[in-house]
């Protein structure tokens, strides 16, 4: 394993803030061109064996209790068996027409993202993981309510998808804070958005 890194020069109040507030990180694998899912949102590419430790998966979930979906990919999970595999964690679906027959630990949300976004960073709790698909993601982007993105480069190409991030006219800078490589080819990509 490589790892390469670099510590941030925040000092002070503005560190003892930043380490208070919830951080909202995407955390999602992505093949080499780009893409989180199939057009058909099929992830079958990521029927894969992992290394031990899993790619630091278990470290991470001990570091969220909240996951925020969007409503294709909390569609396609559901039809895949349900949320019961994240463990006790509390879920907001983000969609502007809520099924008649939600399962009972998902609260869904059609609001604005920021009004949302302030709520829930004020609350007491660990960090934030979105969840995805594609839109939800670039919404959160847009309004600057994305703070990381962990993102693992799995050693395929599928050639068409769902891209990582809706496409929109953007620049938005990021600044490495690590990156790591595993046996089977695996890149761990860990990014803070920069203001």
């Amino acid at each position: 394993m490589k790892r390469t890194g670099r510590s941030h020069g925040t000092t002070g109040a503005n560190a003892r803030a930043q380490a208070s507030q919830r951080k909202i990180i995407v955390y999602i694998a992505t093949s080499v061109d780009g893409y989180i899912a199939r057009s058909d949102g099929s992830v079958d590419w990521l029927n894969r064996p992992m290394p031990k430790g899993g790619y630091g998966m278990n470290a991470f979930a001990r570091s969220i209790d909240t996951v925020l979906w969007g409503r294709k990919t909390y569609d396609f999970a559901v039809k895949m068996g349900g949320l019961g595999a994240y463990g006790n964690l509390k879920h907001y679906v983000f969609s502007r027409q809520p099924p008649s027959d939600p399962l009972p630990e998902v609260e869904f949300v059609s609001g604005p993202i920021p009004e949302f976004v302030a709520k829930l960073r004020a609350r007491k709790g660990k960090n934030i993981w979105m969840m995805g698909g594609a839109s939800i993601i670039a919404s959160f982007l847009d309004c600057g309510a994305i703070d990381e993105f962990s993102i693992h480069v799995i050693p395929v190409m599928i050639g068409e998808g769902i891209p990582l991030v809706a496409p929109r006219h953007r620049n938005i800078p990021l600044e490495l804070i690590s990156a790591r490589s595993f046996s089977d080819g695996v890149v761990h990509l860990n990014y803070t958005v920069r203001p």
